[in-house]
């Protein structure tokens, strides 16, 4: 399989999900600033321009986090990254999605890639605080789904990932989390694989 990441974005969650599963995958870095994500032999594999992408051992490019994890879930399901139980699976599939398309694409987007949703200089400062409130109340949102549990449903799993990447950037960027959150954070850096892929991306683990 070949891996198309950025080191501390959202594909951070995916490279977890790879080593946790301990499979052979060969890694190419995308620079987004550099532009490679519009290079032609990028978009001949995923003609969106995104991270991450995966291309299988059969050739096919899958793109988006929840179809990346998903598919890595029901590939090897021995590593119960989703569940057995229905419930508990759309527990998963909800977190993973809240995560994703509301704390990642309308908050730290917004902070992020400020320009996209204003080309007024002036309101760059009011966009990047609509983003941190959106991220403060999504992570609200999480830490009362989390309760007193380092992890979503019990045992690690594709949302789990998710939301760890979420909370990495947050950490990063000093916007704080509730306990909850904090909890699952520092519970998800205690895991070897995380540890791992912190290091591989040129992260320094304490």
């Amino acid at each position: 399989m070949k891996f198309y990441m950025t080191p501390g974005s959202c594909t951070t969650g995916i490279h977890i999900l790879l080593e946790e599963l301990d499979l052979l995958f060969e890694v190419y870095r995308v620079d987004l600033l550099a532009g490679d994500h519009k290079k032609p032999e990028f978009l001949a594999l995923n003609p969106k321009a995104t991270i991450p992408l995966l291309v299988d051992d059969s050739g096919r490019a899958i793109t988006e986090f929840p179809a990346i994890a998903y598919w890595l879930a029901r590939r090897y399901p021995k590593a119960g990254l989703l569940s057995d139980n229905l419930d508990d699976e759309v527990r998963i599939l909800e977190t993973m999605d809240f995560v994703v398309s509301t704390l990642h694409m309308q908050g730290f987007a917004r902070i992020f890639t400020t320009e996209v949703f204003t080309a007024n200089p002036d309101e760059h400062e009011a966009v990047r605080q609509r983003g941190q409130d959106i991220v403060t109340a999504g992570f609200a949102v999480i830490a009362g789904q989390l309760g007193e549990a380092s992890t979503v449903v019990g045992r690690f799993s594709i949302a789990d990932a998710a939301l760890f990447y979420t909370e990495f950037w947050a950490d990063h960027l000093g916007i704080p989390m509730p306990e909850a959150c904090a909890r699952h954070y520092r519970a998800m850096l205690s895991r070897p694989a995380v540890r791992r892929v912190l290091m591989e991306e040129g992260y320094r683990v304490g």
